[in-house]
């Protein structure tokens, strides 16, 4: 893969697991639903943007479409396609 797209709430720790185990970008999409205190996805979206592993990205709460067309813009660099908007 060329890049990872790692959606979790509650603690939001799968992104800086994933970031320590693989060599490309993560993208991590922190999501609304969880247990506890999670208020809304803003301890997963906190947790997220401290994580310690490098390579990782972090989009808004619930921002899978961010998160994929990111991700496709990180495919087309890699293949050597310009980004044209």
């Amino acid at each position: 893969a060329q890049v990872v797209i790692a959606i979790a709430g509650m603690e939001g720790a799968l992104a800086s697991v994933v970031g320590g185990l693989v060599s490309c970008p993560v993208i991590a999409v922190p999501t609304s639903v969880g247990y506890g205190a999670s208020f809304g996805g803003v301890a997963a979206l906190l947790a997220m943007l401290n994580s310690c592993a490098s390579g990782v990205s972090v989009v808004n709460i619930d921002n899978g479409f961010g998160a994929a067309y990111q991700a496709s813009l990180i495919n087309h660099l890699s293949a050597g396609t310009p980004c044209a908007r």
